[in-house]
């Protein structure tokens, strides 16, 4: 379960920048929240708005950008431990706009939780190599961090948990250690902490391509459970057939008795983008997965969007914390009904085109109160109240255009 992720110098982003899944003490949708014993709250659900280059896609981008570092040597490998579905791999890319920031790493440092520990990464990339790792643990509930290994470019070192093995230290220069530790020795905080970053899924349908990448369940009961989920969206189906000889998905629907098939092709722009991303999500919340989605609304009606999200908010569905975290334009899901303040956060660039990002919950008004909880979010928005979009504004406004 991620709990926080914070970053620097990557594409729109040049100050450090956190993102934040720990839940804030606000009354609203308490049940939803991820509830472990001795650690606080995490949110099961985040989504980031803002104008076109706001820095929307860049957010999420540091966050595949870190995972798939970690586990693209291992993919390419084929050692993998877990069914690893990453619809893009993203390389390190300094902020640009400015003489200096191209010429300093870019640093990472996130926090997640597994079953029994809390683990704290940080990772530090210049030129495609490694600068700087590290990797540290505690036990939930504990109060001091146990290290686990440092690396300041070839000098490494190993904490106890790992340094009476014989490790080899001689590193390539743009593997990450915690890659080459997974994929060359049998350590089971390593795997422990390799598997979190496997189980992560990233899909980008900014990219047409991404519904055309469809897992296809061949376990009947979860088969019958995807239809299930359609149903309750409203998308009539009755089962689905994949023909490996012409690799054509079929969608099977019956008609006054008689059954119809049609190929996957066939079926509407929003069909399509369910069918392709509810395995996905099914997955995420029968194993506890994080789930990274650019641009989850495009093409899904804004009721589709909202059950989504409510299996995400369900805790009697969502039993093993699964999290979800998506950018979106939809303006009709940013509700007080939908989200809490702490699971709605904003990007945008500021005059330097800097991108920056804080959450609604952070958000104050002119008497330095907070944004209540029964306030019409999507209207504020609108209105400027949270960092206008400037075009947004001049349409609403009548500003001059000339």
């Amino acid at each position: 379960m991620l709990c926080q992720f914070s970053f620097s110098n990557f594409k729109s982003y040049r100050n450090e920048t956190t993102f934040d899944f720990q839940a804030a003490n606000l009354p609203e949708f308490g049940n939803s929240l991820i509830h472990i014993e001795k650690a606080s709250d995490l949110l099961p659900v985040s989504v980031i708005y803002g104008p076109n280059g706001g820095g929307k896609s860049n957010l999420l981008q540091a966050l595949a950008c870190l995972i798939s570092t970690v586990v693209r040597p291992i993919l390419n490998l084929e050692t993998t431990r877990t069914n690893i579905i990453l619809h893009q791999t993203v390389d390190s890319v300094p902020f640009l706009l400015d003489d200096t920031s191209k010429d300093k790493p870019t640093e990472f440092l996130i926090y997640f939780r597994t079953a029994e520990n809390e683990f704290q990464y940080y990772l530090s990339l210049f030129n495609d190599e490694i600068v700087s790792e590290s990797l540290s643990r505690k036990k939930i509930g504990g109060k001091k961090p146990a290290h686990i290994f440092e690396r300041e470019k070839d000098n490494i070192t190993l904490g106890s948990s790992i340094n009476k093995r014989s490790i080899n230290t001689a590193v390539n220069a743009k593997m990450p250690l915690l890659s080459f530790l997974a994929i060359n020795y049998n350590i089971p905080v390593i795997a422990e902490v390799q598997e979190w970053f496997e189980s992560c899924i990233i899909r980008n349908y900014a990219n047409p391509q991404a519904e055309q990448s469809i897992m296809i369940a061949e376990d009947e009961s979860i088969q019958k459970r995807i239809i299930m989920f359609l149903n309750d969206m409203g998308i009539d189906i009755d089962g689905y057939r994949f023909d490996p000889e012409d690799q054509e998905l079929y969608i099977k629907r019956i008609i006054n008795g008689k059954e119809y098939e049609l190929p996957f092709d066939e079926e509407s722009d929003g069909t399509k983008k369910l069918i392709a991303a509810l395995p996905m999500i099914l997955l995420a919340l029968m194993e506890g997965r994080l789930v990274i989605v650019d641009e989850l609304d495009a093409k899904l009606h804004p009721k589709l969007l909202r059950y989504i999200i409510s299996l995400f908010k369900n805790p009697q569905i969502n039993t093993k914390g699964a999290q979800l975290v998506f950018s979106s334009h939809d303006m009709s899901t940013m509700k007080n009904t939908v989200f809490r303040r702490d699971e709605i956060w904003f990007a945008a660039e500021d005059n330097e085109h800097v991108s920056e990002i804080y959450s609604l919950h952070e958000i104050r008004k002119e008497d330095n109160e907070r944004v209540h909880n029964t306030t019409a979010y999507d209207k504020q928005y609108l209105e400027g109240r949270y960092g206008a979009d400037p075009y947004l504004q001049n349409m609403l406004t009548g500003g001059d255009w000339q």
